[in-house]
């Protein structure tokens, strides 16, 4: 038991920028699990925003995709706090990193064509806790809102 404790360190380690980037993909996708069921309905095109963000924001194929997913899924749901994921984010991210997740939550929340009270609740909490600008932050709100759609009467 010891000894593959050891080896877990030494894997970590050995190659720091893999761990550092693994829990970011980590962070980065729990929060982002965050907003989509912030307003407690997880919508089929919530998850699919969520999905296609993160396979293109971290070049993942279909195995690493769902593996991601479900780990970020299951931490999210252990989480006490925004902190453990923020802290991740703030510590490994410089400033426009943590900008454009601000800009990919809005693209969650935005998703199913309905901006809920507590999703953007959150996004303005997260954005607080990664020191993202009011002014970045409602850039990123605007450049992601969906056009108003038009009826013909």
């Amino acid at each position: 038991m010891i000894g593959k404790i050891i080896e877990l360190f030494s894997a970590n380690r050995a190659q720091p920028e893999t761990a550092t980037s693994d829990a970011r993909q980590l962070a980065s996708a729990a929060l982002l699990i965050e907003v989509a069921k912030a307003d407690a309905d997880f919508s089929s095109d919530e998850r699919a925003a969520l999905l296609q963000l993160l396979r293109s924001t971290f070049d993942l194929d279909d195995e690493g995709l769902t593996a991601l997913e479900d780990l970020a899924a299951e931490r999210s749901s252990d989480a006490v706090s925004l902190h453990e994921f923020t802290r991740v984010i703030v510590e490994g991210c410089e400033p426009e990193e943590r900008c454009q997740l601000i800009g990919q939550m809005w693209q969650v929340a935005f998703s199913d064509d309905h901006l809920d009270k507590y999703e953007e609740h959150l996004i303005r909490k997260v954005a607080d806790l990664l020191y993202v600008s009011h002014s970045d932050l409602m850039r990123m709100k605007h450049q992601f809102k969906p056009a108003p759609r038009t009826t013909d009467r």
